[in-house]
């Protein structure tokens, strides 16, 4: 599925740069910038935000671990499983 047509980006391509450990993106200016193109209007950010979420989430449950996926069993210091909110920064 196209989840930003400005850049055609699909739901795969955005799932396709997320992974564990500090180089992850956090924001969709992040994932736009890991593809090789910046954000245009904005709208998709909500849809990759979610995507960003819920592939994390399903590779914390994955490792077996409750909120984040880095598998070092912090927790609550662990930025892994923190996605940016629009309100936190850059709605982009």
């Amino acid at each position: 599925m196209i989840v930003c047509s400005c850049n055609v980006l699909s739901d795969g391509a955005v799932r396709g740069c997320l992974g564990p450990g500090p180089g992850c993106p956090r924001t969709p200016a992040q994932v736009h910038a890991c593809l090789g193109c910046s954000p245009q209007c904005g709208r998709c950010a909500r849809t990759i935000r979610t995507i960003m979420r819920d592939a994390l989430a399903a590779a914390a449950i994955e490792a077996g671990h409750d909120a984040h996926a880095c598998g070092t069993g912090c927790a609550t210091g662990c930025g892994l499983g923190k996605v940016q909110a629009a309100e936190e920064g850059i709605a982009a």
